[in-house]
């Protein structure tokens, strides 16, 4: 197995975090998007339901994010929980680099309203900005655990 995926003894519970946080960001938002576009096709925007399907998408993410820690933890309870100075840099940094690119990402939505376009484009455009994100902050953890900040 390659030592950079290495999911046993060596990597950290809050890498593992990090690592569960990014699977999550990639595939719950792959199911939503495919659930909405499906309903997309050969249908006015105004009329597709989205809502219902995004807060899915936003409850089953916050879930299974917590299940997968909690199931995590029990695999190494002596780790649990740990964090070391080098976590806490980590995180922020991570953190930081996830508001960036949330801060960018919000323009998007925010000249979609006014340009007065369908509230479908806008929460899509925002729901994606969240995504991204997440996903960003997710991979600059693991970035940053691999070769350091």
């Amino acid at each position: 197995m390659s030592k950079n995926l290495d999911i046993g003894g060596r990597m950290s519970s809050e890498e593992k975090r990090a690592w569960i946080y990014a699977g999550v960001a990639v595939g719950v938002p792959v199911v939503y998007f495919a659930v909405v576009l499906a309903r997309l096709s050969g249908t006015d925007v105004a009329s597709v339901s989205y809502v219902g399907p995004m807060l899915t998408a936003v409850g089953v993410a916050i879930a299974a994010g917590i299940v997968l820690n909690i199931v995590v933890a029990i695999a190494r309870p002596d780790e649990a929980g740990r964090k070391d100075e080098r976590d806490q840099q980590i995180n922020r940094f991570g953190d930081s680099v996830g508001f960036f690119v949330m801060s960018i990402g919000a323009v998007v939505p925010l000249g979609l309203a006014m340009a007065r376009v369908e509230h479908f484009w806008i929460a899509q455009a925002l729901y994606l900005s969240f995504v991204l994100a997440a996903l960003v902050s997710a991979i600059a953890k693991i970035v940053a655990y691999r070769r350091g900040i």
